[in-house]
Formats: structure tokens, sequence, C-alpha cells
């Protein structure tokens, strides 16, 4: 065998066994692909309650400044989600929080239509609803 057949033959020889390494990476992500599946089920399943409300954000124009109102809005419907929902921690989704400030700190929307949703772990996540 010539010096340039045996370069060739390692090349090939190596060109193999990273094909052999990518295949078992992609069966490892098809994997944990079909793990990660039951996962978010399970997120689903722990939902113990599921309300919609229209949370009324006209006391936000009462206050002293006009540039605090979005301000007082969100934390007037996190009042609302506290008083009614008993969670020990609220999230609001960003879809809520931009909804709120569509119109900028002045103008905040006078209601807000929202989805709560209450897990087992007393966790609270607010929606907008749709609709």
């Amino acid at each position: 065998m010539t010096p340039d057949e045996e370069v060739i033959e390692e090349e090939l020889v190596e060109e193999k066994e990273d094909e052999i390494e990518t295949e078992e990476i992609e069966e490892e992500r098809e994997e944990e692909h079909v793990e990660a599946a039951p996962e978010e089920e399970e997120e689903e399943e722990e939902i113990i309650d599921e309300r919609i409300y229209t949370v009324p954000l006209r006391k936000a124009y009462w206050t002293g400044s006009r540039l605090r109102r979005a301000n007082r809005a969100v934390r007037i419907l996190r009042e609302f989600v506290q008083r009614h929902m008993k969670p020990e921690e609220i999230v609001i989704q960003k879809e809520v929080n931009e909804r709120i400030w569509s119109r900028g700190i002045q103008k905040p929307p006078r209601r807000v239509r929202i989805r709560v949703t209450k897990n087992e772990d007393n966790l609270v996540r607010v929606y907008l609803a749709e609709g």
C-alpha cells in the first residue's frame, strides 16, 4: 500500500466513526424528545382550578398622576387575583402585561378579560382569555 492509499483509508475510517457518533447522538435526542412529551401532559393534569374573570381596572384612572396608571393597573390585577384565588405566588404572563401596556402608561384598558389557573403547588398563572 502506498502512503496516499493509507491516508485515504484513514480518512474513510474517520468518516465512518463520525457517522456512527452522529447517529448515536440523534438517537439520544429522539429518546429525550419522546420522554419530554409525558412531562408536558403532567403539567396540564396538575391544574386543580381554572376560572375566567373580567377584571375592572377603572380605579387605575383615579391615581394622582397619569404617569402611574399602567403600573397601578398591574397592581390592581394582582390584588384581584390574590383576593379571588388565594395563591402563594402569582405569575402574570407576558401577553397580559403587554395588553395592559398596549396603549402606553397613560391609558391602560378599563377592563381586562383573563383566564386564571391554579396548580397543586398553589401557583397561580394569569393568561389572556380568548375571545
